[in-house]
């Protein structure tokens, strides 16, 4: 398999919407009670945690781009 380039932004969106998923299926279970409005918050701060990541990830590989120093 072919090695990919890492991506933090994309595995931060994918721990808070699994985070929400988790909260739904315990409520589906019957282990605890999630309102209805819970996912709102969730995914708004873990798209915009994923946005900052993936920005500060940008701007890393652009400065090591032009400095010569990856491969």
């Amino acid at each position: 398999m072919p090695r990919h380039e890492f991506q933090p932004g994309k595995l931060v969106a994918g721990l808070f919407l699994t985070a929400g998923g988790i909260a739904y299926a315990g409520d589906a279970g019957g282990w605890w009670e999630t309102e209805w409005f819970a996912i709102i918050p969730v995914v708004f701060v873990g798209l915009c945690l994923a946005g900052a990541a993936a920005s500060v990830n940008h701007a890393v590989r652009r400065r090591r781009s032009s400095r010569g120093v990856g491969s």
